[in-house]
């Protein structure tokens, strides 16, 4: 085996001899050594080396620029030396000339793409060579192009340089598919036909026709006919040898001379008339003036026919069975057809030159915008006639721009929209609950719409409405088609911000008795106030609050007052140790609202006297302190209700029997006085609302209407203007009263300025156009009137008072109707008179008559409006139908012919179905007595007919249509889009399905006839969607906290889930129930509930001396949880509401002081300990001494002391921060924004809240933000916009036509709102209407007159068809006034043909037949491999034979393809199967389809000589052996499947590399053959012949010619390796070499059998 590859250099070759490689090895190094030794005046190893060329460089754009390069001297061996070692005479340029490219010159230049050459086999452009190989499919190719920059003025070439600076240059070779040859497929042969001689030799013949024509060099088609003789038997008399046969008619001629006794007939003709008219009386010569007039219409003298009757023969010839002619004698003589006969002397259609070109019909400059059109057209001058060319089109348009440098630039169309309407909260509400649609006060999220319609967009415009302040100024609305791009939103969330309401504190309590003013204290009255605080300031301002002061009438007023801080220590008198003294009270002077003042100011009131006291001695009764005085029992006094409060204060001490003083009864030991002895009038002020803001009359007028908008919203400040409002005094609980009962100094503003918004007049656009009026004709050619309409919109709503908008917005005027129907008819004249064949010619003629025969008659035709007005032809020719014929054959009766009348009319029918009607004609003149006249067989003189059956049958057909509501046909407006208010979208609605109605023959009728209005209705329900429904809100829970910030919750529960596409529930929870929370801070007050101890009892002795009522004793009070108010504890409650920690203790034990003893008051409250709590700090208590002891005895300590311990005694506080509260919104909002919530809570160190006082007492810092907004999202229903008109009907008539109409979404739901229906399209059936048509029936058999062959005609029918409109549907036939209406075309011809020449063959005449039925459409592809060629179809011709000696003149057979589409892609497959009767296989090809044929399939080689193979061997390149087993030729292997059978014969490989090319076998070969072996290509067939390629299909070399490289160098140092060991230890190099050498090859063929 060898390893090959071609390349430049050569070939090199590896042998397995080591003296070649020896060899090899020392010419190399001699080479290279050679090489470097040799020189040429030492010059020769140094050659110039040039760079890339540079930049092109220049001041001015073009040629003028230049460029230069580096050059330089090297070495062979690549390293840089002098330029003087280098020739000077061969140094290269280092600058040149060269274009400058600007970029003004991309408008001049550019790439000229040549057309792509034919396609290429990639193996033939990489070596060159053809081959030989089987095509499967195709083969892959390459096809070129010629690329090159021009310049665009005149297509000269230029530097491609130019124009690659602006784009890369195109590419020049693509890849591309050679299609494989498709050889001619023919079908099956029909049956023979029968012998063509009833006796003696005949022929029989079968044919077949083309399937699939050859294509891409596939073998032409086979003979489509075969041939048998045939012989029926001896023939009895002589044969029929001769015929007569008919030639076609000659060319129409004029005769040659017409007589001149014609023409003076014709002259003295005209005379005689004039000469008699002369004597009629004036009313019969206008009667003839009238007919002459008529038969001058009558006659043709229209300029666009020029009619001349000819004449035409045609030749009569006596023919033998082979062919020749022989005399006419010889052949039997029956009625001679007609020589000679009338024709129209043919006339080519001759047309005027074009006319100039229209004026484009695209009047601006818009390269956006589609491309107009300009037409030209041209007249006829002279009509075709007869056989004469048919005129081409009339017009022709184009496509245009245009031209000149006046044209405007196009009108643009852009969107505009209205203004926003206000925001209104009631349509989300009525959203979700029809029945808060009414629903007041909201605010919160809403809905804004508006308008959104077109106009043309004006460069003067485009500040739209922003300086918009004349209404004339707005633009006129379009229809929406003409505006493109997205349509602005029609609706959108919007936000009313919700009013703060005011919030006031409690109120405080009662202040001490005052002036009304303290400057002017003239009057005695005074009043007590009381006051209260705006917590939350409304928005608005504090005059929307409450009253935030009362007063009560008192006397004796002051307005500053000495205050009782405290009083001092009780000093006895006489500085005595104990008894009676005085306390010395401490004072300040306050005001009325109870805040300290100079002293002074009190000097008019005396200063509160000393406080008599006493002070115990050592053996009398000891009392407490007084208490606090308690709070008011009342706010106010009445007659019968007064306020009192008390103070109390408790035995300390008893008396030492007779020597002290005695301590009090019970009742001493109580106070009660009455307080709040003002009288429960009580008076405020109270506010009404402020009105509306009205013009200052004493500032100036500003306030002008303003247009467009003032401000951002509209609602800019214009001038100030002023607000009032009602302020009376009220008693509380009575009513008003005069103003003079409440005081003057809190008494609220009446007045107050306010701003005045800009007065907004109404803005409108002007009307657009009038919509067009189509114009429509009724059946009697009337216009049916119509009505058009145009309307204005309103883009700015008037508000403050500005100018109100129209009442009309719409218009709406009747069309004009046009007198005259627009519509053009054919109108045609009365015949002619028949002209006959000049008698000079038909003289001759046997049986022929002077004045009668068959002739020709024309007529007048002329162009008419529908009113019956004159018109020009081309106006019919463009709108009218066919044309109506102009000729006519005609007969003028001789004398021996039988004339008969014209049919009269059918007589009436008395009863359908079962009657019969019936015409008649009768014989005229001579014609009565004639015989042959008489035979009604030939000529029948009554025809009858059963009565046409008006039965009808309604049935319904097609499905049911959708549910449509019966309100919802309102279609889109075509100016202006809005979003629709409440659009019914469930309900009762109706469904319809199609009626058919059909006749007694089941054909086709309108709905009409079966008194239908073509549909069935049924009710039908559209189900409405219910939304999911959720409780109202629970209250609010208690707060989670008695003392500090907690939190309270309420919640809504699920009532029912939503159905039929409602508005979702929120998300579900744990129990699948829904159940929205909302959860806010709360805040409670630790003084809320408040513990309230009672006075402490008397004390109870319990030690036995009780005489000296001292020692160890109990005393015991009642303690109480009250709740806590700004006048102090008011009513009991349970005692769990107050902190049991703080509860005071109820009894206490302590020693009772005897007589004689100290008595100390009670302990005072402790210190506080200093923070943060330390154990080395503590906290004290005092107590003073009421009682000194007597001599001897001594007081206790007067001081307690303990540590401050951590969370016992004392205490660190910080804020805490509690977590968010969910989105708040006010009572009137829905959605929309709101504010989340979160409050601090002071605790203490021992985790408890506390009251916030403790912390801010620290002053901590409070760095949390506690307020942030939030949006709620506002639940949006989805929007749509109305339902379209209904589409036009599908389909013009039959059963399947629909109408659909769409919907659209104009604003998608959001958050929560109801989702949009899936249902955007409705469709409903058309009415079903018959679809009539015009048919052709078959041909009729070849006609030719009397005789048996030769040239004739054959006829067709053009009937009118019905049918359902169904692909299958046949169709029946019915009247041809049913197809009246419509346009006389077959198939979309309008080229009716009704006869047409053709030929009888001759007894012994070998001819055509007649084409075949097309082929169905067959695909020219690669099956499985998505590859497609086109498709095409064929119809043929075969040859029929009748004598066996004519063969030799048969005309050749004939086909013809046209392309299709949508054809089959099919496969041919060899079959077989064994007869019975014979070993021998019958095989056959056959299509994918089922069908048998010949040709396509693959060819079968050698021929089957031994046919005991089973299954037969149909792979290519195999053969059946003796043995009965499917073999390969030689050079080729086999490959089984795995049932054992034959697969394929895959190539022996020489030298194998695996591809990826063929898959189905389990060889991957690559067979490289001798490169000079001359092969031909036949590209994409398998199993291909390949060359090893070096070099890739983009001309680089491949990945293994490198490998290759790699693996010599590798070798080459392997063996001058060996060459170095052979030298030295010659023997055991030596034989490792050969055994080295006997291995290489099996290493190779194994190396390449990797895959076997």
């Amino acid at each position: 085996m060898g390893l090959g590859w071609r390349g430049a250099g050569g070939t090199h070759r590896k042998r397995t001899e080591e003296s070649w490689y020896l060899l090899v090895t020392l010419m190399l190094l001699c080479g290279f050594r050679k090489a470097l030794t040799q020189t040429d005046d030492g010059k020769s190893v140094y050659f110039w080396e040039t760079g890339p060329w540079g930049r092109c460089m220049g001041s001015d754009c073009g040629p003028g620029g230049s460029q230069s390069r580096a050059v330089w001297c090297a070495h062979v061996d690549g390293w840089t030396t002098l330029h003087t070692n280098c020739d000077q005479v061969q140094r290269p340029s280092n600058q040149r000339n060269c274009f400058r490219v600007c970029d003004w010159h991309k408008d001049l230049y550019d790439w000229k793409l040549g057309a792509w050459n034919e396609c290429v086999p990639v193996s033939a452009r990489t070596f060159g060579a053809p081959r030989l190989f089987t095509c499967s499919g195709g083969e892959e190719g390459i096809q070129t192009r010629e690329v090159g920059c021009i310049l665009k003025s005149d297509g000269s070439p230029a530097e491609d340089a130019i124009c690659e600076y602006f784009e890369p240059k195109p590419r020049l070779e693509q890849a591309c598919l050679i299609p494989c040859p498709q050889d001619c497929v023919v079908s099956e042969y029909s049956p023979w036909t029968s012998c063509s001689k009833t006796c003696g030799t005949g022929l029989r013949n079968r044919v077949r026709s083309v399937l699939v024509p050859p294509l891409f060099g596939g073998s032409v088609c086979p003979n489509l006919t075969e041939f048998q003789s045939c012989k029926p038997g001896p023939c009895t008399g002589p044969e029929g040898v001769y015929s007569l046969r008919v030639g076609p008619w000659s060319p129409c001629a004029l005769p040659q001379t017409r007589t001149t006794r014609q023409v003076k007939r014709r002259k003295g003709k005209g005379q005689g008339l004039r000469e008699r008219a002369g004597v009629k009386d004036p009313e019969t010569r206008e009667l003839i003036q009238k007919k002459r007039t008529r038969n001058r219409l009558n006659r043709q003298e229209s300029p666009f026919w020029d009619i001349q009757v000819g004449y035409q023969t045609r030749e009569v010839i006596c023919m033998h069975r082979n062919g020749s002619a022989v005399g006419r004698n010889l052949c039997t003589m029956r009625d001679l057809p007609l020589t000679v006969q009338s024709c129209v002397l043919p006339k080519d259609c001759q047309i005027t030159d074009w006319v100039d070109w229209s004026p484009c019909s695209k009047t601006c400059l818009d390269p956006e915008s589609p491309r107009g059109n300009r037409t030209r057209s041209r007249q006829v001058l002279q009509f075709p006639v007869g056989e004469g060319a048919e005129c081409p089109p009339l017009e022709e348009s184009e496509s245009c721009e245009p031209q000149g440098d006046g044209v405007p630039p196009c009108a643009t169309y852009t969107w505009r929209t209205t203004e926003w309407s206000d925001c209104r909260i009631d349509l989300l509400l009525s959203q979700q609950d029809r029945r808060r649609y009414n629903l007041t006060g909201l605010c919160g999220g809403g809905l804004q719409t508006r308008e959104v319609y077109c106009v043309q967009a004006n460069a003067e415009l485009l500040k739209y409405l922003n300086d918009l302040r004349e209404k004339e100024k707005a633009s006129r609305p379009v229809e929406n088609k003409l505006c493109e791009g997205p349509i602005p939103n029609r609706s959108q969330l919007c936000q009313i911000p919700c009013p703060i309401d005011c919030e006031v504190s409690p109120w405080g309590a009662w202040g001490p008795c005052t002036f009304e003013n303290c400057d002017d204290q003239a009057a005695k009255k005074g009043f007590k106030l009381r006051k209260r605080q705006i917590t939350n300031e409304p928005t608005g301002g504090p005059g929307n609050c409450p009253h935030l002061v009362e007063a009560v009438p008192c006397d004796e007023p002051s307005c500053y007052d000495w205050q009782l801080v405290s009083l001092d220590q009780c000093i006895p008198e006489d500085e005595k140790q104990c008894g009676p003294g005085t306390q010395l009270p401490q004072v300040q002077c306050v005001n009325s609202n109870g805040e300290e003042v100079d002293r002074n100011l009190c000097s008019s009131s005396p200063a509160p006297e000393p406080v008599p006291c006493e002070v115990p001695c050592s053996r009398d009764c000891v009392l407490s302190d007084w208490t606090s005085w308690s709070t008011c029992s009342q706010t106010c006094s009445s007659k019968t209700i007064e306020g009192k409060q008390m103070r109390t204060r408790s035995i300390l001490a008893y008396n030492a029997g007779e020597g002290g003083a005695l301590c009090p009864n019970s009742s001493a030991l109580q106070e009660v006085r009455n307080c709040n002895e003002h009288a429960c009038t009580v008076y405020h002020w109270q506010t009404g609302p402020w009105g509306p803001c009205t013009e200052d009359p004493s500032a100036s007028p500003l306030n002008t209407s303003l247009g467009g908008r003032g401000s951002s919203d509209g609602q800019g400040p214009c001038s100030m203007g002023m607000q009032t409002r009602k302020v009376i005094c009220v008693r509380v609980n009575v009513g008003q009263v005069p103003p003079k009962k409440c005081p003057d100094g809190p008494r609220p503003n009446t007045v107050r300025p306010c701003q005045l918004l800009c007065k907004r007049d109404c803005i409108v656009t002007p009307f657009s156009d009038w919509t067009t009026c189509p114009v429509t004709c009724d059946a009697a050619g009337n216009a049916v009137k119509k009505k058009q309409s145009r309307k204005r919109l309103i883009i700015q709503m008037p508000s403050n008072g500005g100018q109100d908008c129209p009442e009309v917005l719409e218009e709406e005027k009747d069309c004009e109707v046009p007198k005259v129907c627009p519509g053009f008819r054919w109108k045609t004249h009365k015949w002619r008179k028949c002209q006959l064949v000049p008698w000079f010619l038909r003289q001759n003629t046997p049986g022929a008559q002077e004045t009668c025969g068959p002739g020709l008659q024309t007529r007048a035709v002329s162009c008419r409006q529908l009113d019956g007005t004159q018109a020009d032809i081309s106006e019919c020719l463009k709108f009218a139908k066919a044309m109506p014929a102009i000729t006519q054959r005609c007969q003028l009766p001789c004398q021996d012919d039988c004339q008969l009348t014209n049919w009269s009319k059918f007589s009436s029918c008395t009863a359908d179905c079962v009657g019969v009607r019936t015409r008649k004609r009768a014989l005229i003149g001579r014609s009565k007595k004639k015989d042959k006249c008489k035979n009604t067989q030939m000529y029948p003189l009554s025809e009858t007919q059963y009565c046409p059956c008006d039965k009808y049958n309604a049935q319904p057909v097609g499905n049911w249509s959708d549910c449509i509501l019966p309100d919802g046909g309102k279609a889109e407006s075509i100016l202006g889009m809005k979003v629709q208010g409440d659009i019914k979208e469930c309900g009762q609605g109706y469904r319809y399905q199609a009626m058919v109605c059909y006749d007694q023959d089941n054909r086709l009728v309108e709905t009409s006839r079966c008194n239908s209005h073509g549909y069935i209705e049924e009710a039908c329900i559209i189900p409405c969607p219910s939304d999911c429904k959720l409780s109202e809100w629970s209250n609010w829970s208690r707060c989670s906290k008695s003392c500090g910030s907690g939190v309270k919750v309420r919640s809504k529960w699920l009532r029912e889930k939503p159905y039929n596409g409602g508005r979702p529930c929120p998300k579900l929870d744990h129990i699948n129930q829904v159940q929205v929370y909302e959860v806010v801070p709360c805040q409670s007050d630790c003084n809320q509930y408040v513990w309230v101890a009672e006075p402490w009892s008397v004390w109870k002795v319990s030690n036995v001396d009780l005489k000296e009522n001292c020692g160890e004793g109990v005393q015991t009070r009642k303690v109480r949880c009250m709740l806590n108010t700004i006048d102090g504890p008011s009513e009991s409650v349970e005692d769990y509401l107050c902190d049991p920690e703080e509860m005071p203790l109820g009894a206490r034990e302590s020693r009772l002081p005897c007589p004689e003893d100290c008595v100390l008051n009670d302990w005072g409250p402790w210190s506080r300990c200093s923070l943060p709590c330390m154990r080395t700090s503590n906290r004290v208590r005092m107590a003073y001494t009421l009682r000194s002891p007597s001599a001897g005895r001594e007081c206790p300590e007067m001081t307690d002391k303990e540590p401050c311990s951590l969370n016992l005694n004392c205490f660190n506080y910080f804020y805490n921060i509690t977590d968010w509260s969910t989105c708040q919104l006010s009572p009137n909002a829905v959605c929309g924004s709101g504010i989340k919530t979160r409050m601090l809570d002071c605790v203490r160190s021992d985790g408890k809240s506390v009251d916030m006082k403790f912390c801010e007492e620290l002053d901590l810092e409070k760095k949390w933000q506690m307020n942030i907004s939030c949006v709620v999202e506002c639940p949006v229903n989805c929007q749509l916009s109305d339902w379209s008109a209904w589409s036009e009907c599908s389909q013009t008539c039959g059963l399947e036509g629909k109408m659909w109409r769409q919907r659209s979404v104009v604003q998608a739901s959001q958050g929560d709102g109801r989702p949009c229906p899936l249902q955007m399209e409705q469709w409903k059936p058309c009415p079903v209407r018959p679809c009539y048509r015009w048919q052709y029936s078959q041909w009729s058999e070849c006609r030719v007159e009397s005789v048996v062959c030769g040239h004739g005609m054959r006829y067709r029918n053009l009937s009118c068809f019905v049918s359902d409109g169904s692909i299958d549907g046949e169709g029946s036939l019915v009247d041809e006034e049913l197809c009246s209406s419509l346009e006389l075309a077959v198939d979309g011809d309008k080229q009716i043909t009704l006869k047409e020449a053709c030929t009888l063959p001759c007894p012994g005449d070998c001819y055509l037949m007649e084409w075949s039925d097309w082929s169905s459409c067959v695909s020219i592809c690669v099956k499985g491999a998505g590859v497609e060629f086109g498709s095409v179809q064929v119809r043929s011709r075969a040859v029929l034979a009748q004598e066996p000696e004519n063969l030799q003149l048969c005309p050749d057979q004939a086909w013809e393809s046209q392309p299709c589409t949508v054809g089959e892609c099919y496969e041919y497959k060899w079959f077989s199967s064994s007869h019975l009767n014979s070993t021998r296989p019958f095989i056959w090809c056959q299509r994918s389809d089922g069908l048998n044929v010949t040709g396509g399939c693959p060819p079968m080689n050698p021929p089957l000589d031994n046919s005991s193979c089973d299954p037969p061997c149909l792979m290519p390149k195999s053969f059946c052996t003796e043995a009965g087993v499917c073999m390969c030729e030689e050079g080729f292997t086999e490959v089984l499947s795995s049932t054992g059978q034959l697969d394929q014969c895959a190539p022996i490989p020489i030298l194998e590399i695996p591809t990826a090319g063929d898959k189905k076998g389990d060889v991957k070969t690559s067979r490289a053959i001798n490169p000079t072996m001359p092969s031909t290509i036949q590209p994409g067939r398998t199993g291909r012949t390949w060359y090893l390629q070096p070099y890739g299909p983009d001309g680089k070399l491949k990945m293994w010619v490198y490998g290759v490289a790699a693996g010599a160098f590798v070798l080459l140092i392997f063996i001058v390796s060996m060459i170095y060991l052979a030298c030295k230890k010659p023997k055991r190099p030596q034989r490792q070499r050969q055994q080295n050498n006997r291995l290489k090859p099996l290493t190779l063929a194994y190396d390449g059998d990797t895959d076997m």
